[in-house]
C-alpha cells in the first residue's frame, strides 16, 4: 500500500512539473518566425491580461514577408465575443472586427509582401481602429452602433500567428498561416511575458529571398484536384523556376494511388543533369537553366528551357485522365521511403500548374519546408 502511494505521489509530482514546463514563456519583443509548422489556426504565442493593467491601446512591431496571405495577430475581450484580426490578403493589410455582434472588415494600404521590413502600428482612436505602415496612414476602420458596449473590466487576450476563436466566425475566410518574421513588438505597453506551447520557436533568418526552401528533410503534397484541372485538348502545363544548378533531389512527382510514378522531375548535382520521367519515357536535360516549362498533351510532351524547345511524341490518350486523379508532391517522390524519395535540397522560386502559382501554405508539408522564403 505504501509503495503504491509513493508511486502515485511520484507520478503526481512529475505530472505537475511537466504541466509547469509545458507553459513556456518568452518576450513579445523578440524575433518570431510565424511560418513555424503547427495547426495553421493555432497561435504561436499568446497572453491574457486584466484590462485594468492596460495603459495604452497601441501596438507596434516590424514585419517581413514574401507571403501574400495569412494571419499576423489577434485580440479579443469577453472571452472571444468581441475580437479583432490583422492579416494580409493579396499582400495588403486586412482587418476584421466583431464587436457586440457587429461584423466589419476593411482591406487596403501598401503591399507588404516584398521581403522588406515594415513597421506597423495599430491603435484605437475614438470609435475607430487605425493602422499605420512605415509612419503613414494605411487603414482606418470606424465602428459605431448603439448596440456596442464599452468594455472596462475582464480580460484581454492577444495571440500572434493565429486566432483564439473558431475560424467559422470570421466574416471573411483567409488562408491562416503566414511565412513571415515579426520583431521589435511593443504590445499595449505591456511588459509581461507571452506563453508558447511549442518546445522552441524557429529563429528568423537574417537574409531571405522569395521562393520555397527545401532543406532535404521532406516534401509537400498538394491537392491534385485543385491544380490539375484541364481539358483533353489543352493538356497539363507545369512551369518550374529556380537555379537548377543549385538543386539536388526530386523536384516534383505525380502519382496515382496504387500505381507507378506517372511523372517525376529529378535534379542530380553529381551528373549536373535534370531528368524527366513520364511513364516509360526518360528525358535528360543539362541543368544550366533557371526556367523549365512542360506541357503534357495527349500525343506529345513539349519542353521549353534555356531558350531551347523540344517535343517528345507518344500515343497515350488516357494520360491526362490519370494525371487528374493523381497526387502531386513537390520536393519528393510519392510512395517512396526516405532514401528512394531523394528529398529536394534547394530553393524553388516558383512552381506553376495550369498557369497558377502553387501555394505551399495550403499543402501537407514537412516541418522543415519554408513556403515563401529561402535563405540567401
Amino acid at each position: 500500500m505504501m509503495a503504491g502511494r509513493a508511486l502515485l505521489l511520484t507520478l503526481s509530482v512529475a505530472a505537475l512539473a511537466w504541466g509547469i514546463q509545458a507553459k513556456r514563456e518568452i518576450s513579445g519583443s523578440g524575433a518570431i518566425d510565424l511560418g513555424q509548422h503547427r495547426d495553421p489556426w493555432r497561435p504561436l504565442i499568446h497572453l491574457s491580461v486584466n484590462l485594468t493593467r492596460i495603459r495604452g491601446i497601441k501596438s507596434t512591431f516590424q514585419l517581413r514577408t514574401y507571403d501574400p496571405e495569412g494571419t499576423i495577430f489577434y485580440g479579443d475581450t469577453k472571452n472571444g465575443r468581441d475580437w479583432f484580426v490583422l492579416a494580409l490578403k493579396d499582400g495588403v493589410p486586412f482587418m476584421q472586427i466583431s464587436r457586440s455582434a457587429v461584423l466589419v472588415f476593411v482591406v487596403g494600404g501598401p503591399k507588404l509582401n516584398d521581403g522588406r521590413w515594415h513597421t506597423l502600428e495599430v491603435r484605437n482612436h475614438g470609435d475607430s481602429v487605425v493602422l499605420d505602415v512605415d509612419g503613414s496612414r494605411a487603414l482606418l476602420l470606424g465602428l459605431q452602433s448603439h448596440f456596442i458596449e464599452d468594455v472596462v473590466s475582464g480580460s484581454l487576450r492577444l495571440a500572434i500567428g493565429g486566432i483564439l476563436i473558431p475560424k467559422e466566425r470570421l466574416f471573411v475566410q483567409i488562408e491562416p498561416q503566414l511565412d513571415a518574421c515579426l520583431r521589435h513588438g511593443s504590445w499595449l505597453n505591456l511588459s509581461i511575458p507571452w506563453q508558447m506551447d511549442a518546445d522552441q520557436l524557429r529563429p528568423c533568418r537574417q537574409n531571405i529571398r522569395a521562393g520555397s526552401f527545401f532543406p532535404g528533410g521532406g516534401m509537400a503534397v498538394v491537392n491534385a484536384s485543385a491544380v490539375l484541372q484541364t481539358d483533353h485538348d489543352g493538356g497539363v502545363n507545369i512551369r518550374v523556376i529556380g537555379d537548377f544548378a543549385k538543386m539536388d533531389g526530386t523536384i516534383l512527382s505525380i502519382r496515382t494511388p496504387g500505381q507507378a510514378i506517372t511523372f517525376a522531375l529529378v535534379a542530380d548535382n553529381n551528373t549536373k543533369e535534370v531528368t524527366l520521367f513520364l511513364g516509360a519515357h526518360k528525358v535528360g536535360l543539362k541543368e544550366s537553366f533557371k526556367k523549365l516549362e512542360m506541357t503534357i498533351g495527349t500525343d506529345r510532351l513539349e519542353l521549353r528551357h534555356g531558350g531551347h524547345e523540344s517535343k517528345v511524341p507518344w500515343n497515350n490518350s488516357a494520360l491526362l485522365k490519370t494525371l487528374r486523379e493523381s497526387h502531386v508532391a513537390i520536393g519528393g517522390m510519392l510512395g517512396e521511403d526516405d532514401v528512394g524519395s531523394r528529398f529536394l535540397r534547394g530553393c524553388l522560386e516558383k512552381v506553376q500548374i495550369q498557369g497558377k502559382d502553387v501555394d505551399l501554405d495550403g499543402a501537407s508539408k514537412h516541418d522543415s519546408i519554408s513556403s515563401h522564403s529561402c535563405p540567401l
